[in-house]
């Protein structure tokens, strides 16, 4: 390490990284920890048991000082990660071959992540129950147009798939101009995309707990936006490195782990917003049919 061929037991050079004993795991999973229990001590049920129990939790002030422990953590463990890799050398090709299936994985879990969200929206929509009177959408629900602000969003989205694409090809080719200029341009389409996005929520004419499809929608598209977020921090980290000439052609696994993050994000909006957006909101299922007491029901009522 630190500019040194690292050397097994027996004496031989070798291109593999032996990782130092290193504090942020243990204090990741900590931080994560106390995120997680915060949340949950956030939650409507359990906060209320506290208050009536005498015990007055300073919310939301819990869930916050989790999400910055967390952000602390990752800022200290990338700067180490970047060390080794710009300073020490130590991420050679080999190396990078564990990086890439350790990619894969992660995003592989995250696809799991986002099926449970989508199963649960298709389990409510495919076989809507008597409670919200067998349609969907359900009728007291006023959804939003998918070929408004959503379809936008996905235009903004799909255009930063291209711009991160193009930045790129501009590694790939050593033009660290371009690829600074086009890896700026996703940043600020990201966070366009988390501003309309905050703008539609502000705007939505329901709430989180005004029923199934209120909770499965927020869900879903919230958890998205969250990692459009990460995304484009990933994104901007990357930013200020290519601002550094920390990438080359032959070496630049940090920005390619994010691009490959960024169109796992494109790709789960485009499902939803084909899936929730469109088909959810607008076509849906209408079982009444199949109830003829609903329908006649609902045909009295109307005369």
């Amino acid at each position: 390490m630190a500019g040194n061929i690292e050397y097994t037991t027996t004496g031989k050079p070798h291109p593999y990284h032996i990782v130092r004993p290193n504090i942020w795991p243990i204090i990741g999973a900590g931080a994560a920890g106390f995120f997680a229990t915060m949340m949950v001590m956030y939650f409507p049920g359990y906060r209320e048991a506290l208050q009536a129990g005498g015990t007055d939790l300073p919310m939301p002030w819990g869930p916050m000082l989790g999400v910055a422990s967390i952000m602390i953590v990752m800022f200290f463990w990338w700067k180490d990660v970047i060390y080794e890799s710009v300073v020490e050398k130590a991420h050679t090709k080999i190396a990078e071959i564990g990086f890439r299936f350790g990619m894969t994985l992660f995003i592989a879990s995250e696809v799991m992540f986002f099926v449970a969200f989508f199963w649960a929206f298709f389990s409510a929509a495919l076989f809507p129950v008597e409670a919200i009177g067998f349609v969907w959408p359900p009728a007291n629900i006023h959804t939003i147009p998918a070929f408004e602000l959503p379809f936008m969003m996905t235009l903004i989205l799909l255009l930063s798939g291209c711009t991160v694409t193009w930045a790129h090809h501009a590694i790939l080719e050593n033009d660290n101009e371009t690829f600074v200029k086009a890896l700026g341009l996703t940043v600020l389409l990201g966070v366009a995309f988390l501003g309309f996005q905050i703008y539609e929520y502000a705007h939505a004419h329901f709430g989180f707990t005004d029923g199934i499809f209120p909770s499965t929608f927020f869900m879903a598209t919230g958890f998205h936006g969250f990692h459009v977020f990460v995304g484009a921090v990933f994104l901007f980290v990357c930013y200020k490195r290519a601002k550094k000439g920390h990438f080359t052609a032959d070496k630049h696994f940090g920005f390619e782990a994010a691009a490959w993050y960024w169109h796992f994000v494109d790709v789960v909006w485009l499902f939803l917003f084909i899936a929730i957006y469109w088909w959810g909101s607008e076509i849906g299922m209408d079982h009444t049919s199949l109830h003829p007491a609903i329908e006649g029901g609902a045909a009295a009522a109307t005369h």
